[in-house]
């Protein structure tokens, strides 16, 4: 965003009338720099790139093209990169497909031959390894099921429980079994060191199992201003949630095979488990898979599809998000514009506020907590306009945000890294601002961004919250209610 560093240069039409965020996958249908702006104008906050996918010709395009539309519009964009990570599949067969029945017996095997209506080749010697008898093995999404029987380290002989076409390079899922296999393959690691090169915000960790999966990334990004989220996929992921959360900066859901791997009606109660304590650690969570998903070839959802996502709303999510719907789809613009409606529409609500309150699990640790808290609940009690968090590593706005106050929260930040990465965040529209080493400067900047983008005018209060001293991560200990004052501005900006 080079020459945008003042708050006053704010662009109030991009200003979402909305909390929760909207992340887009992009792929074909939304490559071109025309679509992209389009996405964004919609609604679009956090672009999704799927290194599952493309070129790293067309993931440099893509990077590029929305960090002019970042200029453009003078708004932060958050950019997410999702690492394949392991792709288990079966290896080839000859003939085309083969159809297995339930009841026959199958092996799979490490042997390098077209596979039959017997055997396949599995090409994972991992997975042998962590096979026992009983375990269940899911091919194609999980519609062939498979039980082992007998295992060695080469094979696996497997009765099958529901039969189905199986043919090349269909993938593998292995439930409730923790592989020996890391999160980060030799591809990842690559696409790492590309990916980082570009300068991104986010990037998601396929195939967690264990937060040592996290730790490791950690170690591997050291020094990088990225903040890393963990998808759960995995029942193992899910058994040791807490541990995972606790080592990383935000949270997908990640239904999709979440619901292969575990029984599906399992998956809504878990989601509103994980969102519920991503919300108590103040940690971002996206709701992600499937969402609107019949908008890749219709133009309207279907009534559930517009019911899950208004339900990931209503449980407090702070961000949800299409993939193959705006990567591929033939409606990306209208799938974008009608989660914006969705979401519009259901925090138009007052049950949502009724749900949103019900959920509060309000953690009082430190001073930060109970600043944050404090400023929510001052906004409940008397005539305020906006909240403004004065923030250089997003600490205070996270906090601010955990709160879910009725009020708009302004996230304001020297850093440009900061408010894109922010910008995934429930509530919060990120600005860049001018940078202060005293708290008179801080309410000097926050009047006038929210004099600017439209929170507040003559007459109105704002809180301003912030840490003193400054840029120090989890200082947060100041809160002042502050009335929009112009000499109070003039005096902020030190004339």
């Amino acid at each position: 965003m080079a020459g945008h560093t003042g708050a006053t240069r704010g662009n109030r039409a991009v200003r979402r009338n909305r909390n929760v965020k909207i992340v887009a996958t992009v792929g074909p249908a939304s490559a071109s720099r025309e679509m992209l702006l389009a996405l964004f104008r919609a609604g679009v906050d956090v672009f999704r790139l799927n290194m599952s996918h493309g070129t790293r010709d067309a993931i440099a395009k893509s990077h590029a093209l929305i960090r002019e539309i970042e200029h453009q519009t003078k708004r932060p964009i958050g950019i997410l990169v999702d690492l394949q990570g392991p792709k288990l599949r079966v290896g080839r067969f000859a003939g085309g497909p083969v159809t297995l029945e339930a009841g026959q017996a199958f092996r799979f095997d490490l042997t390098d031959a077209p596979g039959d209506a017997t055997r396949a080749q599995l090409p994972h010697p991992e997975i042998f390894a962590a096979l026992k008898p009983g375990a269940k093995l899911l091919v194609n999404d999980g519609k062939i099921r498979l039980t082992v029987t007998a295992c060695t380290a080469q094979s696996a002989d497997c009765k099958v429980t529901v039969g189905g076409e199986i043919s090349s390079h269909k993938g593998v899922n292995v439930p409730n079994v923790v592989l020996p296999l890391a999160a980060l393959t030799e591809k990842d690691r690559e696409d790492l060191d590309f990916t980082l090169s570009l300068g991104i915000d986010w990037l998601a960790l396929s195939f967690v199992q264990r937060p040592e999966d996290v730790t490791g990334l950690r170690k591997v990004i050291a020094g990088r201003n990225t903040a890393i989220m963990a998808k759960i996929e995995k029942p193992a992921a899910v058994d040791r949630f807490d541990e995972i959360l606790a080592e990383v900066d935000g949270i997908m859901v990640a239904r999709g095979d979440l619901g292969v791997e575990m029984p599906v009606a399992e998956v809504p109660p878990l989601q509103k488990r994980m969102i519920s304590a991503c919300r108590r650690a103040g940690k971002p969570v996206i709701v992600a898979t499937q969402m609107l998903e019949s908008m890749i070839t219709s133009p309207i959802p279907t009534r559930a599809e517009v019911s899950d996502v208004a339900n990931a709303i209503y449980e407090g999510a702070d961000a949800v998000m299409l993939s193959a719907e705006s990567a591929a789809g033939q409606y990306p613009v209208e799938a974008v514009a009608m989660m914006d409606n969705v979401a519009r529409t259901v925090e138009g609500e007052s049950s949502y506020r009724t749900a949103i309150e019900a959920a509060r699990a309000p953690e009082r640790k430190t001073v930060a907590d109970a600043i944050t808290a404090a400023a929510r609940e001052v906004t409940e009690t008397t005539q305020i306009a906006a909240i403004c968090c004065y923030t250089y590593f997003g600490t205070t706005a996270l906090l601010a945000a955990r709160e879910r106050p009725t009020v708009p929260i302004l996230a304001l930040t020297p850093t440009v890294t900061t408010a894109r990465r922010l910008s995934l965040a429930w509530g919060l529209h990120c600005m860049i601002s001018h940078a202060a080493d005293r708290f008179s400067l801080a309410v000097g900047n926050a009047i006038r961004a929210a004099r600017a983008e439209g929170f507040a005018g003559d007459g109105d209060n704002i809180i301003v919250v912030a840490g003193v001293p400054f840029n120090v991560p989890g200082t947060t200990n100041v809160l002042q209610v502050a009335p929009m004052d112009e000499t109070m501005v003039r005096g902020g900006a030190g004339d």
